[in-house]
């Protein structure tokens, strides 16, 4: 019946744990200026020792020159993400003019650079001629040194490998980008088309009739005092309107939900419908509890509501998840509303919680109707992954001060 695909557009459940933020996503600007700091007080205070060791070196072994381009060096990098090119220029010709010098140790800050360009800058000749700069500084170093050829491909690899990484996860996150936008305009471009095509409907199917009733009605309210036979014939005349309206009314609805239960003539089901509903998915092999914590009387809008939604997202389980799936539903009641939640332990829990995280390839209409369903009442619904794996689908459905 539908894609238990979360729309992009819609925040996830409070209760659903986010993806792991380190500090360079929470804190962006404060951890460059450590990372600076620290890449500083690395070239600064440490140098290669005997044997391949590091060894610690006072700061006064460091001519005032190298110590300014090495302080350049690390303020630049507190821009990397704003100036990726800039901060690469300017780390290449620090370490440039050192070449020689005893104190070319700007390698750490090279790299840094380089992968803040892949990352941060789009594709364009200047990152590549910044790797193809880094590469020849590294065998210039090298030879100068002099250093053994393995351990200048080495180097010269590593630099590549900066950029290419920042790169390939740049592009990685334009595509994400990218395919939420797709997946939210798609959503916008299902509501709008459903909606559309029922007032459409509606107007060409159903205005008719409602106008001749109307007209009727007028007829016979002139004529009543004076003609009452004729106030009668239009009265009849105005209850077959209605009676046609009906029926084609329900045929529409009937073609724009082709796959909801057909219930004939009889009464809209509610939440006393509800545990029919659980014996027969129960007899299709879900596990299905029940938990109904509702007892004031409601409208008779919100219990249908509610019924479609609990009978949509118990749809799902099944069609995603299989028999034998443990689910439960929860109906509580609240200040001004009720929640209806169902959650199950299924194979939702593979799915990730994140925006325009999908379980299958295209995002289907079931989500969206459940949505549509809370949003006409003024309420609200979540989708997405459950705290302890799973799937969760949450409502709240004001019920405002009309009677039952």
């Amino acid at each position: 019946m539908m894609n238990r695909t979360a729309l992009p557009s819609e925040t996830l459940g409070r209760s659903v744990p986010g993806r792991f933020r380190g500090p360079f996503v929470r804190w962006p600007r404060v951890a460059d200026a450590v990372l600076a700091i620290a890449v500083l007080l690395a070239t600064v205070f440490l140098e290669d020792g005997p044997g391949d060791a590091v060894a610690v070196r006072s700061i006064t072994d460091v001519p005032l020159p190298a110590l300014l381009l090495f302080a350049v060096a690390a303020a630049a990098l507190y821009w990397r993400r704003r100036r990726p090119i800039a901060v690469l220029g300017v780390a290449m010709v620090a370490w440039a003019l050192t070449l020689g010098s005893g104190y070319s140790d700007l390698g750490g800050f090279a790299i840094i650079a380089l992968y803040s360009t892949g990352r941060y800058a789009a594709d364009g000749w200047r990152g590549r001629v910044g790797v193809v700069v880094a590469v020849v500084v590294v065998i210039v170093d090298g030879r100068l040194d002099p250093v053994p050829w393995g351990e200048i491909g080495f180097g010269a690899l590593v630099m590549f490998g900066a950029w290419y990484v920042g790169r390939r996860l740049r592009l990685r996150a334009e595509r994400a980008a990218q395919l939420r936008q797709e997946q939210a305009a798609e959503a916008r471009r299902i509501v709008a088309e459903e909606r559309t095509h029922i007032a459409r409907e509606l107007h060409d199917v159903v205005a008719h009739r409602v106008s001749m009733m109307t007209v009727q009605a007028g007829a016979a309210r002139m004529v009543a005092a004076d003609d009452p036979q004729a106030a009668v014939e239009a009265m009849a005349a105005v209850e077959e309107a209605g009676r046609q309206a009906l029926d084609e009314l329900r045929h529409l609805l009937g073609v724009l939900r082709p796959e909801a239960e057909r219930d004939g003539l009889g009464p809209q089901p509610g939440l006393a419908d509800l545990p029919r509903l659980v014996e027969q998915v129960r007899e299709a092999g879900l596990d299905v509890s029940i938990t109904d914590g509702i007892r004031a009387p409601l409208p008779a809008r919100v219990e249908l509501s509610a019924y479609r939604i609990v009978q949509e997202a118990l749809t799902n389980v099944l069609k995603h998840s299989g028999p034998r799936t443990h689910t439960e539903v929860h109906l509580r009641g609240d200040k001004g509303g009720i929640t209806v939640e169902v959650l199950d332990n299924g194979r939702g829990a593979a799915v990730q919680s994140m925006p325009g995280a999908s379980r299958g390839k295209a995002a289907g209409h079931g989500i969206v109707g459940m949505r549509e369903r809370a949003l006409l009442l003024g309420g609200s619904l979540e989708a997405g992954a459950g705290p302890d794996g799973g799937f969760r689908v949450a409502a709240h459905l004001p019920t405002g001060e009309e009677p039952a």
